[in-house]
């Protein structure tokens, strides 16, 4: 098996939006705010080899929609989606498998680009089958107030349309060493990989505990649908992970890639941090 993980992009959101109900004097302490109280987020892709597979997890914002739209997102920095897979050995056509945690567009949006002649989309990544919970997909497509800033019908709906569209109905080993665990509280059906790799298991995050900074069960984001929900998923996947000593992947920390956690007085935090080479020998 090969695993590495790289960066397609930094962009910035709101701090406050970031950290929930955290007062902004305790949070901006371990992830500090600029003047408009945005904080810099990274978005982190996990490429994974295994069993004549060649999986990439996340697709990042994509390009697709205008320069109002990406006015907000503040995009800067990182090595992009296809240039960072092209550094690593990779041709879109090279990817078998794309997993996407969910369907929000910073997790999605590279997944389709628009097509060659200038009207419609196409997948960017032609040769692979896209996997997503069936419970997300779902959801996504009926749409809420509270997300229709995030399900974009660009992003989606030539998925499902390009035939190359497999729905995870449950907690399930994808690939030889490579699982899914399916969560509620974010947004429902959101899927977290669990990757064996070189006698470590790697935990990819994504947005259940997106920066170190929300090691902590109550630092959760006001974008979570069932807040709750999120403290007990985030509770039990931490409790494990201490106890196995995995390893955690961060999607969106600019600065921590991985950590492992040790516990504390104040419940379980970070130990070890550092790359994902400081923890697993190439």
């Amino acid at each position: 098996m090969k695993a590495d993980i790289f960066n397609i992009a930094n962009f910035k959101v709101d701090g406050g939006a970031m950290f929930g109900v955290v007062p902004k004097a305790l949070w901006s302490r371990v992830y500090p705010a600029d003047e408009n109280n945005l904080i810099v987020l990274a978005l982190r892709s996990l490429i994974v080899e295994t069993d004549g597979h060649v999986i990439l997890v996340d697709t990042g914002w994509g390009d697709k929609q205008d320069e109002k739209f990406f006015r907000h997102t503040y995009l800067h920095d990182g090595e992009g989606l296809i240039e960072g897979l092209r550094v690593r050995g990779y041709k879109p056509g090279d990817i078998t498998d794309v997993v996407l945690t969910h369907l929000h567009a910073d997790h999605c949006g590279g997944s389709v680009v628009k097509s060659s002649g200038g009207t419609g989309f196409e997948l960017t990544f032609p040769e692979a089958i896209y996997h997503v919970s069936r419970v997300q997909w779902e959801w996504a497509l009926k749409n809420n107030p509270r997300e229709e800033d995030a399900f974009l019908e660009e992003n989606i709906l030539p998925i499902g349309q390009s035939g190359h569209l497999n729905l995870v109905d449950e907690d399930c080993e994808l690939f030889s060493g490579f699982s899914v665990r399916i969560c509620y509280g974010h947004t429902p059906g959101m899927m977290i990989p669990f990757i064996n790799f070189r006698g470590k298991t790697l935990v990819y995050t994504g947005d259940l505990i997106p920066t170190m900074a929300h090691l902590p069960l109550i630092w959760n984001m006001s974008y979570d649908i069932e807040s709750l929900r999120t403290i007990d998923e985030k509770s039990k996947l931490l409790e494990e992970a201490l106890a196995a000593n995995h390893i955690l992947v961060f999607q969106h920390d600019v600065t921590a890639e991985c950590c492992t956690l040790m516990m504390t007085e104040k419940g379980i935090r970070a130990g070890k941090k550092g790359r994902l080479t400081d923890f697993v020998e190439k």
